[in-house]
């Protein structure tokens, strides 16, 4: 019963996050919002709750069936995307290279970051 909780917990931040957008008139996807503002409660509370985090990992295990509809999406729009195969081809290609190079420099970030703030060892 305690995922129901946290099921309903995640739905609520998705609900908050629809409501974002159309107030604000925002051009990002309601569920993205509310995936922020989630991201920022949890990091405010410093832990997760045991609901939320039974709910996200039965969602996780099922994750799979999600990528059904978009396989399914892509197979009756076959011809509008072979009709397009380059630029399709093209923006997954620099949506991949960005997303590589954008990944390298937070790692570095962070890595310095992480080098500076440990202690140094003396040998004595």
């Amino acid at each position: 019963m305690t995922w129901l909780y946290g099921l309903t917990g995640l739905l609520v931040f998705q609900l908050l996050g629809e409501m974002a957008v159309r107030l604000l008139h925002l051009p990002v996807p309601g569920p993205v919002v509310g995936m922020l503002l989630l991201l920022g409660w949890l990091f405010w509370r410093g832990d997760t709750p045991p609901a939320l985090d039974q709910a996200a990992k039965g969602l996780l295990n099922h994750l799979s069936l999600l990528f059904v509809p978009a396989g399914v999406g892509a197979m009756i729009y076959l011809d509008a995307l072979m009709a397009n195969v380059w630029a399709v081809v093209l923006s997954l290609t620099l949506g991949t290279v960005l997303t590589l190079m954008v990944t390298a420099w937070v790692s570095q970030k962070t890595q310095r970051r992480s080098t500076m703030r440990q202690p140094e060892r003396s040998d004595g």
